[in-house]
Parts: C-alpha cells; sequence; structure tokens
C-alpha cells in the first residue's frame, strides 16, 4: 500500500469519525475528548495495516491486531483498555456496524497482558526465519531478527541504532541503547550479533542509521518488517501452535532464556529477575514476569 491510499483510507475513517462526533451527545466533555483522540489512534492504525476505508466495517480481526500492536509498544494494562473501551463506544454509534465487537474477555485480555500467553519463538522458528532472510537477501532482515533474539531490542530500539552506536558495540562487546522514557541501558552482546552489525556495517555509509534508508521514514520501514513477519509466518511457526509470532516475541525468548541462564550460574530468583530487568530496560518486576511466562516451555523443551 502506497503513501496517498494510506492517507486517503485515514482520511476516510477520520471523517467518519468526525460525523459521529458532532452527533455525539453522550459522556462528559473530558471523556468525550480522550476516546476521541483514542478512536483516531485506532483508525490511523487500521487504515495503515488493513487500508480499511469504513468504520461499519470493524471487525475481530482489527481489534486483535491493535491489541498486539499496543501489547508490542508495552502499553500499560489500563492503557489499553481505555483504548478498547473509546473503539467500542464509537462503534456504538456507527448506524449499522456489521459485525458485534469482542469483549476484553473474548480477546483473553488480562492474560495476554499480563504474562499468561507464552508470546516467545522457540529455537526453530528462529532458526527458520533467519534462512528465509537469507533466502530472499534480506541481511538486514536477518541482523534485526538477530538483535531481538540475543539482545532483547524492541522493536524501535533496533532502527535507532546507527553506524557510530554499531561500531562502539562491535569494539566494546556490548551495545548501549536509550528506550522508553529516554532510559539507557547497555547490554552485552553475543558473537551472532557482533557478526551481523559487522555485516552491516559494510554496507552502510558512515553517520547513517543501519535499518532505515535515507528515502524511508522510521515508523514505514517499522511496518515493512512486521508486514514481512506476517506473510512468512506460516512457513517459520511450529505446526499447530496458537501462539502470536510478533518480532516482539523475540524479545520474550531472550529474556526467558537470560532468566534461565542466571539460574543455572547460581542467581537466586529474585536476583535473576533483577538482573533480566535491567537488559530489557524496565524497573518494575511485575512488567519482567510477563516477559517469563514461555519459561514452562523452554524448561521442558530443547531450546
Amino acid at each position: 500500500m502506497n503513501n496517498k491510499q494510506q492517507t486517503g483510507a485515514a482520511g476516510n475513517l477520520l471523517a467518519q469519525l468526525d460525523k459521529l462526533q458532532r452527533h455525539n451527545r453522550q459522556g462528559s466533555f473530558k471523556t468525550k475528548e480522550r476516546y476521541y483522540e483514542a478512536m483516531k489512534r485506532f483508525c490511523r492504525f487500521v487504515s495503515e495495516r488493513f487500508n480499511l476505508q469504513k468504520l461499519a466495517n470493524i471487525s475481530d480481526k482489527h481489534m486483535i491486531a491493535y491489541v498486539e500492536d499496543m501489547q508490542e509498544r508495552e502499553l500499560a494494562a489500563s492503557t489499553i483498555k481505555t483504548e478498547l473501551a473509546a473503539i467500542r463506544f464509537w462503534h456504538d454509534k456507527i448506524p449499522e456496524a456489521r459485525y458485534k465487537l469482542p469483549s476484553n474477555e473474548t480477546l483473553d485480555l488480562e492474560k495476554r497482558t499480563f504474562g499468561g500467553v507464552d508470546r516467545a519463538w522457540t529455537q526453530g522458528e528462529f532458526n527458520r526465519m533467519i534462512a528465509l532472510c537469507w533466502k530472499v537477501e534480506r541481511e538486514d532482515y536477518a541482523a534485526l531478527f538477530t538483535l531481538a533474539r540475543y539482545v532483547g531490542l524492541r522493536i524501535h530500539e533496533c532502527f535507532r541504532i546507527d553506524t557510530a552506536i554499531a561500531e562502539r558495540a562491535v569494539e566494546n562487546s556490548e551495545i548501549t541503547i536509550k528506550g522508553k522514557g529516554g532510559k539507557i541501558r547497555t547490554v552485552p552482546i553475543s558473537k551472532s550479533v557482533e557478526i551481523e552489525l559487522k555485516a552491516m556495517l559494510e554496507i552502510t555509509d558512515r553517520g547513517h542509521k543501519l535499518f532505515v534508508s535515507d528515502n524511508t521514514k522510521t515508523h514505514l520501514a517499522i511496518k515493512q518488517l512486521q508486514q514481512f513477519i506476517i506473510e512468512h509466518k506460516e512457513q517459520v511457526q511450529e505446526p499447530n501452535s496458537d501462539r502470536p509470532l510478533t518480532f516482539h516475541g523475540l524479545r520474550h525468548f531472550c529474556a526467558a532464556e537470560w532468566y534461565l541462564t542466571l539460574k543455572e550460574l547460581g542467581y537466586d530468583d529474585y536476583w535473576a529477575r533483577k538482573q533480566v530487568s535491567q537488559w530489557l530496560g524496565h524497573e518494575r518486576d511485575d512488567v519482567t514476569k510477563i516477559y517469563l511466562a514461555s519459561l514452562m516451555r523452554m524448561e521442558g523443551a530443547d531450546v
């Protein structure tokens, strides 16, 4: 989908939303304003991801995709619920809406938000994805997946890496990243990551970003990577798996493996989680526990 199509789809949805807003008399001014801004975010998302043209066609697949996107951005559970409440608020006002929207319970939101769902990739899934990247000559994607798998970087953090950051990482065997809220953390890198960074440095002009070309906007480069995962999911994922397969799932895989390694080195449960939390760029222990939902599978299988 090109930029003109995206702008057109988003414009159509926002025009429909504005019409609903003009005729709405329900809710306080603050509630209507908060829900309006939330719905605008959702409209932009479904226009970019699905090229949706009509609010009346919003369905469960749009809600599920939006929840997964918010989880990838690590939004708080309360924020996700508010965003969904806003979508339902406006959806109730759409004349002749075609579908009934799923409830939080149907979305299994509590489990998905608080760590009950195993989101981590298996080693086999990661290996197949890397092989696929090599097959289609996407060395940049292979490097991105490797950074998430072994360094636990968020997708936006990966796309911020420039040649200066990569050169220091290769020299020092650790990478320093500015994460959410401007928090800076340093994470050790493996030989696999070092190899991928060196390969990207060879094809990137000094002073430029490793994964974003000069004529591409960062958010579009991120969308292209996410679409790549969606298009090749069936080739990569384990048979009969119902786990979400997203870039963020590699961060879960990395966190769980870090935790198990630290435990094997003699760290107790608290200090293992604390170290993993630091490498992930978190301060809250309850957030770190979300990343460890895959441990039952990982402890019982050769990963």
